[in-house]
């Protein structure tokens, strides 16, 4: 993986305020959050477009308001606990059968409510709310259906379920979840012999 994806892998949600002086740039599909020594984080944001700021007294933060991938992947580096994404999920299905998940969420910030994530929860929301939530929910739902449905017939109403539980936890959060898409479903075994190619 090139360092120019890793950054934008590591940085999807957040961008640290790249001009320190008098303005703030926001480009389009962000927005700026702004923190004020006197008032603390500002209720308003910041569209896209130029905005004066007062330099050390104010700190812009840019927020990526775009729809974007929660890769769940054998590529994924778990080194990075910034980056958007997960190693593949190992879950136990109806019948016992043990799993592994790999797949794709594709999620949104609400735009009204980055001031309080960012207050509330802080910058690395993504390991402190997105993944423990994520590997949760799916181990969740896997164990209601047996292995046969999750690939076959029944696939579709997991991927349902499932963004219903994300939805259920994200929402109040101030994250949207747009869709749920799985890639694969195996059992755990396949998932240990191709790691050990």
């Amino acid at each position: 993986m090139s360092g120019q994806s890793l950054d934008k892998l590591m940085y999807s949600f957040v961008m640290e305020d790249v001009l320190k002086g008098f303005f703030i740039y926001v480009p389009p599909g962000y927005v700026a959050c702004v923190y004020d020594l006197g008032r603390g984080v500002l209720k308003k944001v910041l569209t896209p477009g130029l905005h004066f700021k007062i330099p050390f007294w104010q700190k812009a933060k840019l927020f990526n308001t775009q729809t974007l991938e929660y890769s769940i992947s054998r590529e994924f580096n778990p080194q990075n606990e910034k980056a958007l994404g997960d190693i593949p999920i190992g879950a136990v299905t109806q019948e016992g059968k043990k799993i592994g998940v790999e797949g794709t969420i594709l999620l949104r910030l609400d735009i009204h409510q980055i001031p309080a994530i960012w207050q509330t929860i802080g910058e690395d929301f993504v390991a402190k709310i997105i993944r423990p939530t994520v590997r949760s929910r799916i181990r969740m739902v896997m164990s209601r259906f047996d292995f046969a449905d999750i690939v076959g017939a029944k696939r579709d109403s997991v991927e349902v379920e499932l963004k219903n539980e994300l939805e259920r936890i994200f929402y109040s959060r101030g994250i949207y979840v747009e869709n749920v898409l799985l890639s694969e479903v195996a059992h755990v075994d396949e998932f240990k012999r191709t790691a050990q190619q």
